[in-house]
């Protein structure tokens, strides 16, 4: 399946469904993929910040990607970020033998120079594989790691495999400016730009340049028509849209609740069976779920999508 400099559209960052006692819950997996389809995503990614990664076993993520690759339809990209290059290069390469169509990367924490930034990619691509089509990850509000547009501009330089920035700074919307400036002038090569941070920047980032959004928001299905609307230059309508559902974004992105929320929001959804997590992560407190419960009843009286 098409992943490359041209993609565009939606691709939901996927959540991992386990049972109250923390096993993986396969019919959740299964359900959640359809869900993904039937919401018009272009593709999916799993394996991410989101999806819990650090909390899973080797064999079970590598279960994951097979269970997930051979439901979907859409184009997946798998999360391989990982402490060492030995076990992002199994991940890496068995995932794309099982059929995923690229895999994300992302800085390793300790990174401050450029050239460490610079040097640590080379080494990951040397490990995954030049004919790996890759994304690179830019989130240095939870990674720590600063990468410039001149630093991303050497990555993308110097690896023609990487197809996707997933852009996730903050502030980011000059950034990615600058990104397409560079590339309208001549001096940047193409590749595509998903941006994240749970969409929290989706009212002005397709303006700035982006092809899409790469998050997890709970609804990828309203991600899926504001993208559409901003495409047709439906301005209005678009913020419009991002304006009703801005309330449960931003509550989204308070640091250390976020998944909560999201793994919330799906089950009610009926797309997962359980919210919960993999200690160790926070729970929502009673009040907390009783305030989403409420987010979501306002954007009912607008939006079907949120009447459960």
């Amino acid at each position: 399946m098409s992943f490359g400099i041209d993609t565009k559209g939606v691709y939901p960052i996927a959540a991992t469904p386990f049972h109250a006692d923390g096993a993986l819950d396969t019919a959740s997996i299964d359900r959640m993929v359809d869900f993904y389809h039937q919401a018009g995503a272009a593709g999916l990614t799993i394996l991410g910040i989101m999806g819990e990664a650090p909390k899973l076993e080797p064999e079970e993520s590598l279960a994951i990607v097979r269970q997930v690759v051979a439901r979907s339809r859409i184009p997946v990209v798998v999360g391989v970020s990982a402490p060492g290059f030995a076990a992002m290069r199994r991940l890496a390469r068995e995932a794309m033998e099982a059929g995923a169509a690229g895999v994300m990367i992302a800085p390793a924490p300790h990174l401050r120079t450029d050239d460490q930034i610079t040097g640590y990619f080379a080494q990951a691509v040397e490990a995954v594989g030049a004919d790996v089509p890759w994304a690179l990850q830019d989130y240095p509000l939870t990674l720590t790691v600063q990468m410039s547009v001149s630093v991303i501009s050497r990555i993308m330089g110097d690896h023609p495999s990487c197809v996707m920035l997933k852009a996730e700074d903050w502030p980011g919307l000059e950034k990615l400016s600058a990104l397409r400036k560079a590339q309208a002038e001549g001096r940047l090569r193409p590749f595509s730009i998903l941006t994240a941070n749970g969409g929290l920047f989706l009212d002005f980032e397709p303006e700035r340049g982006s092809d899409g959004a790469m998050t997890g928001y709970g609804f990828p299905d309203m991600l899926v028509e504001l993208d559409a609307l901003h495409r047709q230059g439906a301005r209005d309508a678009a913020h419009d849209l991002f304006d009703l559902h801005l309330p449960l974004i931003r509550y989204e992105q308070q640091p250390g609740i976020g998944l909560a929320v999201r793994k919330h929001v799906l089950m009610r959804r009926g797309v997962i069976a359980s919210d919960t997590q993999r200690k160790p992560w926070p729970a929502l407190s009673p009040t907390a779920r009783a305030e989403v419960d409420y987010l979501l009843s306002r954007i009912a009286r607008h939006d079907s999508r949120a009447a459960f």
